[in-house]
């Protein structure tokens, strides 16, 4: 399949703020998200795009935005959907249409809400270490991949450029308040056991997943991204096995080949071959048409 690369919008709007992923204009009371098919890896965003990487994250997000609002309320309007949108002043290219979303804008707290249902990544790396994660005593003995008697809330640092960095849940209390710290864990424990419990369903073990959160009216309400190839591990039911890594619908196939290569984790990234960023991009379609039962909206 050929498909264009979105690699960077550049829009006649107020830039709100550029991530390694999303370019967000500023609306007054709302925001235009542009999900772009930017990939990064070690927190270094590399050079070349993925195929349809925006298309995924924007739709996904959507799909569980819209059955997650009524258990957590979130920031999400609607998705782009033609070159005309109510509230955004300029004609749109064609180019944004599903990749593109109208949200509310709220104020960010800067905390990464990890939850964890299964003993994976950075969390296995500092359990051998701990035998905890951020705090959170775990069992003795247990192994890669394996799944926690119940899931658990494992935040840490939002940094907007290097490494993330482990936090207990009375660092977020003083980063924030009760009120807030607990209202972020609670809702990042619900909306990830739905989520789970859905996607199993549907073939897909989603192993663990980040949210953000943002205050808007004083509520704490789930902003950025949900459930998505970027934020989540998301593994083949039938192929599990605990003890050892999985396979993946996420971009951990794109992590272990930047590690096979022997790149040194730093900026600048290397460029990908195009069958390793074809692969990438087989991996997140293919998990949003096992989770949604759907096909891409393109442009």
């Amino acid at each position: 399949m050929t498909t264009s690369v979105l690699t960077q919008s550049a829009l006649d709007l107020p830039l709100h703020s550029r991530g390694k992923v999303r370019d967000i204009y500023d609306l007054g009371d709302n925001l235009l998200i542009v999900a772009t098919d930017r990939v990064s890896a070690f927190d270094v965003v590399l050079p070349t795009g993925i195929p349809d990487k925006g298309l995924v994250l924007t739709q996904i997000s959507a799909f569980w935005f819209e059955r997650t609002g009524d258990i957590v309320p979130n920031h999400f309007v609607s998705v782009v959907d033609d070159t005309q949108v109510e509230g955004v002043p300029i004609e749109l290219p064609r180019e944004l249409i599903g990749r593109a979303m109208l949200v509310r804008k709220a104020k960010r707290l800067d905390v990464e809400c990890i939850v964890r249902g299964y003993l994976s990544g950075s969390g296995w790396k500092e359990y051998q270490v701990k035998g905890s994660i951020s705090g959170v005593g775990l069992p003795a003995r247990l192994k890669e991949s394996e799944q926690l008697f119940e899931p658990i809330f494992t935040p840490t640092t939002k940094a907007d450029s290097g490494h993330d960095l482990p936090m207990t849940f009375d660092e977020v209390v003083e980063m924030t308040d009760d009120r807030i710290a607990t209202a972020m864990a609670l809702r990042s424990l619900a909306i990830y056991r739905y989520g789970r419990e859905y996607a199993r369903e549907r073939g897909i073990i989603i192993a663990d997943t980040k949210f953000e959160f943002g205050m808007l009216d004083d509520e704490v309400i789930l902003i950025d991204e949900c459930l998505t190839p970027d934020s989540s591990r998301f593994w083949p039911a039938d192929q599990y096995k605990k003890g050892g890594p999985q396979p993946s619908f996420d971009k951990q196939f794109l992590r272990d080949y930047l590690s096979e290569i022997g790149w040194n984790k730093e900026a600048p990234g290397p460029d990908l071959p195009p069958d390793i960023a074809e692969r990438t991009a087989d991996k997140y379609r293919e998990a949003f048409r096992q989770l949604t039962g759907q096909e891409l909206t393109r442009p």
